[in-house]
């Protein structure tokens, strides 16, 4: 009886190894196929998010944002002109007056050297829509028709924007003025403003000019009409004519920005029609995501035997 419990005693002291079962390995190796699959996913889904932004989006299809951005034109310039008599995206016209400015300078028994205050908005337009049209070079680094880009420069536009509007709103100044010499916007905060404004369509002049359309840089209309007037096929009315036609909207369009901003000021004033703008820019910006994206060409050997 002794020599019996003594082994039970040394049984139940001895180790027992724990050997897993075959439905152990099974499950965590389902387990760790199941997490590498789930991932494998995630991964694909990143590429093909990547890729869809990093495309080329096809010009040709891009007419409906670039279409917006002749209307944001002349929604934008209307809100300039009004206040300060400025066309925050007409720099031939700022270039003349400053000019003018300068040689008033040397003009016989002048005696007022100041420098008046259209003037100053006309350089704060000229040098800030510089400005923006320089960020565009960003685009050049990304892919300047890739979706991500196109997308991006628009958003940033829509906050340059939203600044030119909380600028005029803050600053208290009226939204029309009266006659050329008096100018509505006289306070510094509505200089910042017309700076913002001119910045985001010298962004938009930019990024028109890289998609390369039919509508040049969406801004400058001066081309646009001298190229309609020497289109061959200005009178072939038998079908539908992309080079005649896109110009035509593009004019249209911006006669139309111009009249609804016009029309939106008097309801609301310069901060709420900026406002409005601000929420037009988003939704171009968007769709941008949806147009069409350029076809690769076929590679040199596929196909051939």
């Amino acid at each position: 009886m002794a020599v019996e419990k003594h082994e039970t005693e040394a049984g139940a002291s001895r180790p027992v190894s724990a050997k897993p079962s075959s439905l152990t390995l099974a499950g965590a190796t389902m387990a760790d196929a199941g997490d590498a699959e789930n991932q494998g996913q995630r991964m694909s889904q990143r590429e093909y998010y990547k890729n869809y932004l990093m495309t080329n989006v096809k010009g040709e299809w891009a007419t409906a944002p670039l279409v917006a951005f002749c209307f944001m034109t002349g929604f934008i310039d209307a809100v300039g002109f009004t206040a300060v008599f400025v066309w925050p995206g007409f720099q031939t016209g700022n270039s003349v007056q400053l000019a003018l400015a300068l040689a008033r300078l040397f003009s016989p028994g002048n005696t007022d050297y100041s420098f008046r205050p259209p003037d100053r908005a006309a350089l704060v337009s000229l040098l800030t829509f510089v400005f923006g049209a320089f960020l565009g070079r960003i685009g050049d680094r990304m892919g300047p028709k890739t979706r991500l880009w196109l997308f991006l420069g628009t958003m940033i536009q829509a906050l340059f924007t939203m600044a030119a509007a909380v600028c005029v709103w803050q600053s208290g100044d009226p939204s029309v003025a009266d006659e050329r010499g008096d100018p509505a916007w006289t306070a510094p905060l509505t200089y910042v403003a017309l700076g913002f404004m001119s910045a985001s369509l010298g962004l938009q002049g930019i990024m028109g000019k890289r998609v390369n359309g039919q509508f040049a840089t969406t801004i400058v209309l001066t081309t646009i009409w001298c190229e309609l007037m020497a289109d061959p096929k200005l009178f072939s009315f038998k079908s539908w004519v992309v080079s005649r036609d896109h110009k035509i909207v593009a004019i249209l369009c911006l006669f139309f920005g111009g009249f609804c901003g016009r029309a939106i000021i008097d309801s609301i004033g310069s901060a709420g029609a900026l406002g409005v703008g601000t929420g037009i820019r988003v939704v171009i910006a968007v769709g941008w995501l949806f147009v069409t994206e350029k076809k690769n060409s076929a590679k040199p050997g596929v196909g051939k035997k």
